[in-house]
């Protein structure tokens, strides 16, 4: 896709926005079913079925998706798809790959050890880009990349987060 493509798909969506704030926040929403018999959660992607276990650091097979990856492909898929988009913007030609790593020591999420922190507590996001642009152009482009990738600031810098539960909300709906 080149600029003025993406210029123009977006510009009546930026116009709207402009025009009516509230039509810009859209809550997304995933679900899953938890599997009975093992410990599993089929979670629906939008475009295939995917079933999260258990990581074999914590008693799993190794045959299901692990939250925790799934977790830093969410940030590479964002980080890739922004980058693309503000190098498009940019018009730097730019190719290459993301990667991400994150530290979790399982003796939390174990409850091995109480005074260990339950999740990441690093996570390092890479480009390797394959381009001809030079290196301030390079550094304004992981910038705005950072600044404009909502999985990366949703990181980043948190937010409030609230959990309930509905006792027999599942079989009320398997019975609808």
């Amino acid at each position: 896709m080149d600029r003025s493509r993406l210029v123009a798909l977006q510009a009546p969506i930026k116009e709207r926005y402009r025009q009516d704030a509230a039509a810009a926040r859209i809550t997304l929403r995933a679900a899953g079913r938890l599997d009975s018999q093992d410990v599993v959660c089929s979670v629906e992607t939008g475009r295939a079925l995917v079933e999260a276990g258990l990581h074999p650091a914590t008693g799993g097979g190794g045959l299901h998706a692990c939250s925790g990856d799934m977790l830093l492909q969410a940030l590479v898929a964002c980080a890739g798809v922004t980058l693309r988009s503000v190098a498009t913007s940019l018009e730097l030609d730019v190719a290459g790959a993301v990667r991400a790593e994150g530290d979790l020591d399982f003796r939390g999420t174990l409850g091995v050890d109480k005074e260990t922190p339950v999740g990441f507590q690093s996570i390092r996001l890479f480009f390797d880009l394959d381009t001809d642009a030079p290196p301030d152009q390079i550094a304004t482009l992981v910038r705005l990349t950072e600044r404009y990738c909502v999985v990366y600031q949703t990181l980043r810098g948190g937010v409030p987060v609230t959990v309930a539960y509905s006792p027999g909300a599942a079989r009320d709906e398997d019975n609808a």
